[in-house]
């Protein structure tokens, strides 16, 4: 558990997107991406589409990089 929610951090933070800004795009509640950034629960699949068609309106590289992340393509070891 937690690749998506890894990816999903590592961007917003490198876009300087807030989790509030990213829940209102995505029209859930904030808390639903707390939980995918502390790697509490994934998302499902759905919502991984949904997120990179958010982070799509903030900036095509950050949804083009969370797709990577999130395949493991490029990822840095840890």
């Amino acid at each position: 558990m937690g690749r998506a929610g890894k990816a999903l951090k590592k961007i917003l933070e490198a876009y300087d997107i807030s989790q509030y800004q990213l829940a209102a795009k995505m029209e859930i509640d904030r808390s639903n991406v707390s939980r995918w950034v502390s790697e509490e629960r994934d998302p499902s699949a759905e919502a991984v589409f949904a997120i990179k068609q958010a982070l799509q309106t903030f900036n095509r590289q950050a949804a083009d990089e969370f797709v990577r992340l999130y395949l493991g393509n490029g990822e840095e070891n840890s």
